[in-house]
């Protein structure tokens, strides 16, 4: 069945919305980014009225376009509602993450190769070095 008939039951989204497309979760986070302040800083007006409308009409997105568009925004919104250190987490901190454990391949320990995926570790080498990195 094609994703696109809607007879599969699975709408297929952007691989970073986090949430799924119904009334409920669309409304705990138009709610979350109004208490952030970027409901209205970061969306525009059409974005806000799609989205408003749909969480007034729709229980859960069924269409193809509706959800394409609806995730979009989500993932806008997501982005814009991100911490400044989950950021650099996914951009700085893993880059250098994956070049420290190069490193230590290289001198022949054997578990640096997960060293790269362990997001504590990325953590800890944002946060440490969170002074040395671009303003985001």
């Amino acid at each position: 069945m094609s994703a696109r008939s809607g007879r599969s039951g699975k709408i297929p989204v952007n691989i970073q919305t986090p949430i799924s497309l119904t009334r409920e979760a669309l409304a705990r986070l138009r709610l979350k980014a109004l208490r952030r302040g970027c409901w209205f800083r970061d969306l525009k007006r059409e974005e806000r009225k799609l989205l408003e409308l749909t969480i007034r009409v729709v229980e859960k997105v069924c269409s193809f376009l509706l959800a394409k568009l609806v995730s979009r925004i989500v993932d806008k919104l997501c982005e814009a509602m991100e911490s400044v250190v989950h950021r650099l987490m996914r951009t700085e901190g893993r880059s250098l993450a994956e070049k420290i454990s190069r490193i230590g391949e290289a001198w022949g320990n054997m578990s640096a190769a997960s060293w790269a995926r362990d997001r504590g570790f990325i953590q800890f080498l944002t946060v440490t070095n969170l002074l040395s990195f671009k303003k985001v």
